[in-house]
């Protein structure tokens, strides 16, 4: 296990050089930078030339990079280009949002997909059933950021109701917090939380028509005893694998929804970046979202010793 630990996080240098390479391309083939957004409305061609050169934008794109990769390299990302703050100290600022946010969206998600796709298996083809297939199917169906909109919109023309948008932390009063985070956290989570109930519904239906099944049955266990220590951890390990894949998309789905409700977390803070061409910024997120990423599928392939014994992971 120790092992296999070590090769994973070894693996996570490739990627992180392939991601931060990506990113440090795409993002100088976008017309203008920085010094374009901060300096849009002034005409001194020789003050625009010197601010360029003052962040070091003039230098050749190889110097750029070798510099990028020499600072990514000891986490040393430099100052942000509009805040003038340390890259660093800005995602620890907007990191606990992003953070509370995801925990919200997973739990609904987890919390209901799972026992919600389960009952669906012991009640087959009952209105059960055929409910959650409907909600799954329509949640799926529908974008997020669609749902956010029309969460905002509808009751405003409706009620005159506006929800709170000014970021209230949870240390400074905990249930005015979690009022602002419980619609976007959501939200955020009702694609997930329909993938995770059509895929255990899928997985319970299996399981529960496997031989182990039927010779337990016949030696007098209860059904649902066999239903829930059994079955339902046979088909927990795909959905598992659903959840943390999910887990990263998430991440990545806050740059939305973070947005749409003035949530002042990484994600608005990605969004911020790409729009004032912040460079540093906005390579030290993505690096932040592609390490998250790996942390959480190395985390999945441990769960899967406790579903499952019979995974063995090579020394």
């Amino acid at each position: 296990m120790t092992g296999y630990a070590v090769r994973r996080l070894l693996f996570l240098v490739p990627v992180l050089w392939g991601v931060g390479t990506f990113v440090f391309i795409v993002v100088r083939l976008l017309p203008g930078d920085a010094v374009d957004v901060l300096l849009q409305d002034s005409q001194n061609v020789s003050d625009i030339q010197a601010y360029r050169h003052e962040l070091g934008l003039d230098e050749p794109m190889w110097q750029q990079y070798v510099t990028f990769m020499g600072d990514a390299a000891t986490l040393q990302f430099g100052d942000s280009l509009l805040s003038k703050r340390p890259v660093t100290s800005e995602l620890r600022r907007t990191l606990p949002v992003t953070l509370e946010l995801t925990a919200v969206a997973m739990l609904f998600a987890v919390c209901v997909g799972i026992p919600l796709g389960a009952l669906a298996a012991f009640r087959q083809d009952s209105w059960v059933d055929y409910g959650s297939r409907i909600v799954a199917f329509t949640f799926l169906a529908v974008p997020n950021f669609w749902i956010a909109t029309m969460v905002l919109l509808l009751p405003a023309i409706w009620w005159g109701y506006n929800p709170p948008l000014r970021y209230v932390a949870l240390t400074s009063d905990i249930r005015a917090n979690l009022q602002q985070f419980i619609v976007p956290g959501l939200i955020l989570g009702i694609s997930t939380m329909a993938t995770g109930l059509r895929l255990m519904r899928s997985q319970m239906l299996e399981e529960l028509r496997q031989d182990y099944v039927r010779t337990a049955l016949a030696k007098g266990l209860r059904h649902r005893t066999i239903s829930v220590r059994h079955a339902a951890r046979n088909a927990l390990i795909p959905v598992i694998t659903a959840f943390g894949t999910s887990l990263g998309h998430m991440l990545g789905g806050t740059v939305i929804i973070e947005t749409i409700f003035s949530l002042p977390g990484v994600g608005s803070l990605t969004l911020n970046s790409i729009t004032g061409r912040d460079y540093p910024q906005l390579q030290a997120n993505v690096l932040f979202f592609g390490v998250a990423f790996v942390l959480i599928n190395l985390l999945v392939d441990f769960l899967y010793v406790g579903l499952d014994p019979r995974v063995q992971y090579g020394r």
